[in-house]
């Protein structure tokens, strides 16, 4: 049926529609605990109609604060004025309380508006105390859980914005806030006395720029945001969806605090767009695969909650919610917002729906005009209104809020049914089953599989080997100790708890030295816990048998630990140590000096914290090198690479400032260290990007910020003017720079100069084989280095660099995904490290492998990092992983004066693979240093 667009978007009233009430029956078994209920209850109740005016009078209406509805077409409200409306709305309505969660990466300040009745806001810190303590689990017996539940209240997160460029989610929640503000009929009263509703607004620098962008014509029917000129979150865009277990950005951070340390929801809803080709929204239940970590019960509530969600929408006669096969959204990956709930024993909900501030139009595609499990009530072809998007957003709303209230007393009791469930499994032999044992399974019970031996059960899946941790150690005498906090603060950042020893510690016949780290998987967030240090063994998803693979919705293998390369140690067995909590996010212990020498100091090159130390000495103009061979330090014996700092007043105070803020250990040399070195220079980083903006780029710009290296963003058009060695002496391609073809024809379409301002026209133009190759060319053979990573390798071989890529067939197309796919995973390498490139890495090294490539290689130029001869899956998914075999991952090759370094995997991969960016960041000083010395 065609929707026609509503007069009025928030409406306190049901429209109820009685032919469909059957099918909604049928499609909710529970419907009377959900939204069909809410009809029965219309029924019963008149809703008071003078109150509703009443309150609704003394609130300003979004209409009188912005000059037109909400949802209105070709019009957005930018975030100064949804900010500016927050605080009116605070100031007039005693339905809520606006706090302050944090600041955004552009400095703007992030709020929740918590909305209930006033009495439950007057009782807000009792309330927030039954959540955590539930959540937690943690010394709440059963009892005590029942009756806190009973008395608590329901916490639900609402948000949008966090994609901008997705214009309805962020419009759609001032609609939602207003309607839950001046809402008196009996299903909002009811809802309000019994939840707690936390709305948030997510990305306010992209909320601001993409309204401004879109509102900056005049003419509406010229209005658009296709063309705006930068990412919509300062560096990374849309993989501020991807930060959530890293929690690297400002805002995530923020948001993981009030998720997982402040207000603990049982439901985080995640809005969204836009909604699979002739849909309107898709909506929960999602498709497997299933990740084998976190509680049942939480993908169980999760499916009521989507029955609840399709069953209002198709009671109230808005068609076109799909679900499971409908898009590719899984649960299986724990770095999206919705999804790292899951592993926090929350119910995350993700709906994507269609819609745009211009009219758009809803497709014909005839397979979805036919009903089915997964798209109950498909939608006509029409042309679609963004007021209509936005009413579909405020009826799902309702209808998530609807359940949890009348689910209140499970949804409370069962996070904390979650959360101890957690706990006893970290007390107990447990095992989880993942695919490896049930091929491990088929393979012992041969071709009977109808009638396999039940004692293969416990010998195979209930191996002693194959039990689950009950922690693990993170000693504080590995390598890079500073790298290891920043992995816990990671887990801190998203409600982990941390433990510190006090004094050395024995478990499993190995001591431990005072100040080690503690994780114990006996705690609510258990599910978290074992994602972030265990391999995730992904399924042989094929889309049938022998066929091609399902493309999975993100990486299947992410496990934080090992990228990041920290050293830990699994703990099978239950153990006492003598520890305190870790209270927030930590600094890195201080390092310390040893030795009293005159001559200078030396500095192993393993942590990764001494690449900001050399920053500093440069920028200072202090002169700092690398040493070739090994170099003996005291008793001790550095690896090559040890960084040396002849001494002065100037090193002494940078030294010792960075030995006590970023953990690094020193010697103080008596007498200069013998054998050959390499003098670094401060080198000028040109890192490539791109009009609209590169996430890999992005990501990288963060990476380089937070290691103080010097650098400018270079866009095409200064790339093809050439003379690049007056601004550069490096040049750095991030792994969505360089696409397939090269040519010129088949470049990006990009805006008209005139359509845009003048300030963004210097950034227009494409990287082509026609005239940026040759200047980069040029570039390297005068001495310039030029670093590619990941799938940037293509402009190495554009260059004329001798380069294989092993996976291409004989007439140079790729391989097939029968024959070999890895969609994001984490391989292990052999590592040179004796050479500069490798400094300080380990001799076995996990990287991020996302469709990228592995090389042979003619000529000059040493390997530094290659794939083994039996290709090993640290974590995550591979077909054909052996097609890698023997081939280089990382490549230095000299180019007439210069060189190329060519990066094989994403050693960046949304600031994650803190064990392989070394390799960049030795990059940027040996090239440089190389051709000075040359």
């Amino acid at each position: 049926m065609t929707s026609s667009p509503p007069s009025a978007v928030a409406r306190n009233r049901v429209s109820l529609r009685r032919p469909l009430l059957a099918l909604t029956v049928g499609f909710a078994a529970f419907a009377m605990n959900g939204a069909s209920a809410l009809a029965y209850e219309a029924l019963l109740a008149e809703p008071p109609v003078a109150a509703a005016s009443s309150q609704a009078s003394r609130i300003t209406s979004p209409r009188e604060a912005f000059g037109h509805e909400v949802g209105a077409d070709y019009h957005l409200v930018n975030y100064s004025q949804w900010e500016a409306y927050l605080k009116t709305l605070a100031g007039q309505s005693d339905r809520m309380k606006l706090v302050e969660i944090g600041k955004s990466s552009e400095g703007r300040t992030q709020y929740i508006a918590i909305v209930s009745t006033p009495q439950n806001l007057a009782n807000l810190d009792r309330y927030q105390e039954i959540a955590r303590r539930l959540a937690k689990a943690e010394g709440v017996s059963e009892a005590e859980a029942r009756a806190m539940s009973a008395e608590g209240k329901a916490v639900v997160w609402i948000d949008g914005g966090l994609h901008s460029t997705e214009t309805v989610p962020p419009q759609a929640l001032i609609a939602a806030v207003h309607e839950w503000l001046t809402a008196e009929d009996p299903e909002a009263l009811r809802v309000l006395n019994d939840a707690i509703i936390l709305f948030a607004p997510l990305n306010p620098d992209g909320m601001e720029l993409v309204s401004n962008w879109y509102m900056r014509n005049e003419d509406p029917l010229k209005r658009e945001f296709a063309s705006i000129p930068v990412l919509y979150q300062k560096y990374v865009g849309h993989d501020n969806n991807r930060d959530y277990y890293l929690s690297a950005m400002a805002e995530t951070t923020n948001v993981n605090r009030q998720f997982f340390r402040e207000w603990f929801p049982q439901i985080i809803y995640n809005h969204h767009q836009t909604a699979p080709a002739g849909t309107v929204v898709f909506m929960p239940p999602f498709r497997d695969p299933f990740n084998y970590n976190y509680d049942p019960l939480v993908m169980g509530t999760l499916s009521e909650v989507g029955a609840a969600m399709h069953s209002r929408l198709i009671e109230e006669g808005k068609p076109g919610s799909t679900m499971r096969s409908g898009a590719s959204y899984s649960t299986w990956n724990n770095g999206m917002e919705r999804s790292i709930t899951y592993f926090h024993n929350a119910v995350g909900l993700l709906t994507e729906i269609t819609g745009h501030p211009t009219p758009s139009q809803i497709s014909l595609i005839p397979q979805n005009q036919l009903a089915r499990n997964d798209l109950p009530m498909p939608v006509a072809p029409q042309t679609w209104h963004f007021a209509q998007s936005i009413e579909y957003s405020q009826s799902i709303n309702r209808a998530v809020l609807n359940y949890a209230s009348r689910n209140k007393d499970r949804l409370l009791f069962n996070i904390w049914r979650m959360g101890q469930n957690a706990i006893d499994k970290g007390n107990t032999d447990t095992w989880r089953v993942t695919p490896t044992g049930i091929e491990a399974l088929q393979a012992a019970a041969g071709e009977n599989v109808r009638r396999v031996d039940p004692a293969l059960y416990n010998s195979i899946l209930r191996d002693p080997a194959r039990r689950d941790p009950r922690g693990y150690v993170i000693p504080a005498d590995q390598a890079d100790l500073p790298n290891a906090v920043a992995f816990l603060n990671s887990l801190i950042k998203t409600g982990v708890d941390v433990d510190r020893a006090t004094q050395a510690f024995t478990v499993s016949g190995k001591t431990y030295p005072a100040g080690s780290y503690v994780v114990k998987t006996a705690q609510a967030y258990r599910p978290h816990v074992l994602d972030m240090f265990e391999p995730q063994d992904h399924p042989h998803d094929l889309q049938y048998p022998g066929g091609p693979p399902k493309l999975p919705y993100d990486a299947t293998g992410y496990t934080l630990a090992l990228q990041m390369g920290v050293q830990f140690d699994r703990v099978l067995d239950g153990f006492e140590a003598p520890t305190e909590r870790v209270a927030d996010v930590m600094a890195p212990p201080p390092g310390r000096i040893e030795g009293s020498g005159r001559a200078g100091w030396l500095i192993d090159h393993a942590p990764i914290n001494g690449y900001i130390l050399s920053n500093r000495l440069l920028k200072a103009g202090v002169p700092v090198f690398w040493q070739e061979g090994e170099t003996r330090a005291g008793r001790a014996t550095l690896a090559p690479g040890a960084l040396w700092i002849p001494a002065s007043d100037a090193a002494r105070s940078i030294v010792e400032a960075s030995v006590r803020d970023l953990g690094l250990n020193a010697h103080a040399a008596a007498r200069v260290p013998g054998g050959d070195r390499i003098a670094l220079k401060p080198v000028r980083v040109g890192l490539v990007d791109r009009y609209g903006g590169s996430m890999a780029s992005g990501w990288t710009r963060w990476m380089l910020e937070q290691f103080e290296y010097p650098f400018e963003v270079v866009y095409p058009q200064r790339l093809d003017a050439g003379d690049l060695a007056k601004d550069f002496d490096v040049l750095v391609f991030a792994s969505d720079m360089i696409p397939t073809d090269l040519s010129a024809a088949a470049q990006r379409d990009q805006p008209d100069p005139a359509s845009i301002p003048a300030e963004y026209r210097g950034w227009l133009g494409n990287i082509t084989t026609e005239k940026t190759v040759p200047q980069i060319d040029a570039f390297v053979r005068a001495g310039g280095s030029v670093i590619t990573i990941g799938s940037a390798h293509r402009l190495a071989a554009a260059m004329g660099a001798q380069v294989e890529d092993v996976l291409r067939t004989d007439d140079g197309k790729p391989l097939a995904s029968t024959d070999f796919f890895i969609p994001g995973a984490i391989l292990k390498t052999e590592v040179d490290n004796r050479q500069p490139l490798a400094f300080g890495a380990p001799a076995q090294m996990n990287v991020f492998f996302n469709r990228n490539a592995g090389f042979r290689h003619a000529g000059e130029g040493a390997p530094i990092a290659r794939y083994p001869e039996q290709v090993a899956v640290a974590s995550g998914w591979a077909i054909g992983p052996q097609k890698l075999s023997g081939s280089d991952a990382v490549l230095d090759l000299p180019h007439g004066d210069g060189r190329v370094i060519v990066l094989g995997p994403d050693v960046v991969n949304r600031a994650q693979a803190r064990s392989s960016v070394r390799l960049l960041f030795n990059a940027l000083f040996y090239g440089p240093a190389v051709s000075a010395e040359e």
